[in-house]
Order: C-alpha cells, then sequence, then structure tokens
C-alpha cells in the first residue's frame, strides 16, 4: 500500500535536512539499550579442546620438556634448554602451512591410541644436533637442504630417545607406546589427516649451544578423542598422587632391577697414616686384626651394612655365602657405629 506524503510533512523533511536535526540524531538522545557480548564462532574451526583440557596438555608437555633437556644434554653434551611456548588448537591446513620446507616431520604411532602424531623439529635445531654427534661445536648453519641417509639415520635415533620422555610424560593419562613411523622432509608427504581437521599443536621453544629453534607436536583431536575426558587437571593430579599403581610398581621394579650397586665383604679395618700410605708399595702388606676363616663377614650393598657372610671359595674364585640379613636393631648399631666414626 503507497502513502503519499502531504506538502506539510515534505517541507518538514527539508527543513530537518538543512539544519541537520535527523532522526537518527534525535534517537541518539534516547538512552541506549545495553550492548549484548557477542562472542565470534567460527564454524569452519570449531574449538574441540576446553580451557582445561589446553592446560592439562601444557602441564604433561613441560614434564616432557624437562626430560628432553635433560636426556639431550647428557647425549650431546652441550646445554640444552627445552621449554613450553605455547598450547593451541587449530586446523591440520594451518600447521602445514607454517613451517617450513624442507624440514623434519617424524610421524608418530600413538599406540594403543588410533592414527599418528607428527613432530617437527626446525632445520637449525636438527643439523646442530647432527653437528655435534658428529664431533662438531654445534654452531649455527643456515642450510636448507634434505637430510642424507646418514643424517636421517642419526635423528631416528634422536626421536626415538625423546618418545621415551613423551610415554613417560604421558603416563598418569595412558600407557602410551609412541613409535616411530617414518620421517618426512616435505611438509605435503605428511598429511596424517584432512586438511579441516582440528589438531592441538605444543610448540616448545628449543636452545641447543647458543641455537634457538621451535620444536612442534602436532596432536590430532580423533587421535586423543577416546582419552578427552582424562585430560583434566583434576584427573591428572589425582592421577600423580595414586602413584602406587600395578603398573607403575612394575615399571619401578624393572628399572631397580637394571641398577648397578657395590656389594662389598668387609674382611676388617685398621687405621694407619698418611705418611705409610703414602709409602705403600706392591707387594706390601696391611696386618688386619685377628679374623678367623670360620668368623662371620658383614656385606655391606652400597654403604649400609646387609646381611651376615662368611667367606670361601667356589672354583678358583674367592667368594662370601649369606647368611641372613641383619636385623633392624641391628642395623641402627651399625649405623651408629659409623657416624661416630665420620663424626671422629
Amino acid at each position: 500500500m503507497n502513502e503519499l506524503l502531504s506538502q506539510q510533512e515534505i517541507d518538514a523533511l527539508l527543513t530537518a535536512i538543512s539544519t541537520g536535526d535527523s532522526d537518527e540524531e534525535r534517537g541518539s538522545e534516547l538512552p541506549s539499550e545495553p550492548q549484548r557480548q557477542v562472542k565470534i564462532y567460527d564454524f569452519k574451526r570449531p574449538d574441540k579442546f576446553s580451557k582445561d583440557q589446553i592446560r592439562t596438555l601444557q602441564m604433561m608437555h613441560e614434564a616432557f620438556a624437562r626430560l628432553t633437556t635433560t636426556s639431550l644434554s647428557a647425549q650431546l653434551r652441550t646445554l640444552v634448554h627445552v621449554h613450553v611456548a605455547s598450547v593451541d588448537q587449530l586446523t591440520y591446513e594451518e600447521f602445514i602451512r607454517s613451517i617450513p620446507s624442507p624440514t623434519t616431520l617424524a610421524v608418530i604411532n600413538m599406540d594403543p591410541l588410533k592414527g599418528s602424531s607428527i613432530l617437527e623439529i626446525d632445520p637449525s635445531i636438527t643439523f646442530t644436533i647432527i653437528d655435534r654427534l658428529f664431533g662438531g661445536s654445534g654452531e649455527a648453519t643456515k642450510m636448507n637442504r634434505e637430510l642424507t641417509d646418514i643424517e636421517m639415520s642419526v635423528i631416528e635415533g634422536i626421536v626415538v630417545r625423546i618418545l621415551g620422555n613423551l610415554r613417560e610424560s604421558w603416563s598418569n593419562v595412558i600407557d602410551l607406546r609412541p613409535r616411530l613411523g617414518n620421517i618426512e622432509t616435505n611438509p605435503q608427504f605428511a598429511q596424517i589427516v584432512p586438511p579441516n581437521d582440528m589438531v592441538v599443536l605444543i610448540t616448545l621453544e628449543t636452545k641447543v649451544g647458543d641455537v634457538e629453534g621451535m620444536t612442534n607436536f602436532c596432536i590430532p583431536y580423533i587421535t586423543i578423542e577416546p582419552i578427552i575426558s582424562k585430560l583434566s587437571a583434576q584427573y591428572w593430579y589425582s592421577s600423580i598422587r595414586k602413584g602406587a599403581t600395578r603398573e607403575n610398581f612394575n615399571i619401578l621394579k624393572d628399572r631397580l632391577s637394571e641398577m648397578l650397586v657395590d656389594v662389598i665383604a668387609q674382611l676388617g679395618n685398621v687405621e694407619v697414616t698418611m705418611r705409610d700410605v703414602i709409602a705403600l708399595q706392591e707387594g706390601d702388606i696391611i696386618k688386619l686384626p685377628s679374623t678367623k676363616v670360620t668368623d662371620t663377614l658383614t656385606l655391606k650393598v652400597g654403604n649400609k651394612q646387609k646381611f651376615y657372610c662368611r667367606p670361601g671359595v667356589i672354583g678358583k674364585r674367592i667368594a662370601v655365602q649369606i647368611e641372613r640379613p641383619i636385623e633392624d636393631a641391628e642395623q641402627n648399631i651399625f649405623d651408629e657405629f659409623a657416624e661416630g666414626e665420620e663424626n671422629e
């Protein structure tokens, strides 16, 4: 339905335009309505991880960074520092576009989880590690090439060592058994998930000697979806407090069984002057307090008296036969005696 304006209404509009007194300006004088807080949501990049889950992943990989710092420092015999710079969620395509080419891309099988993840090491860090292991000083280089077969083998060893740290840092959430699948240098050949799939990217600032670079650990959402409910700070801390699970006990038992300790059968002790020690030569005899063959000796494990034993031989080897363990009360007497000797 068309409405015609009267001449009076037309004159009023022309007057309002000429004076600048428009309806918009008059409307602005009215009390404004409270503005609503609008959050922009991109349906192409849906958030898969909550803030709590991101924070838990950061804490887990801070432990991973500390373990990697220690292991690489020992292996490269130089100062290595690794720490978590950021934890972000983005699409896999964005991750692939953000890394250089060529680079070092290790495809990791995340058993028992389905799927794979990617560990990307900056080329500057890669060539510095290779230089150190080949006997160099580990100075910064600006090489931009693919790895040779020998260099590839060296980096595989480094990645395998790093994966051991990854398993330990995830142990409170899942018994992860990461395995190195293959190493690629071109990001386009490492398509582990569709480009639009969401991933979590843990960026680690890595410093080897004076050379700095980034190490990225990319985990697709679909890979860790089965354990997403466990990625909470509450679950993580409760798992740490429990600690004494059968699985952790067996792991601790296996590690302790491989440790080397000193076992010493003490025949006796005697005090000598420093002058006599300096004058000792091959063939000299030190007379100990009288000890019979049938006397019971003490067997020390480390620096603790632990067992009673008797001396003897097996074939052509000198040996001792353990008779019984030292009881706690007797152990306390030995400890007090040892402390007294140290104080003297």
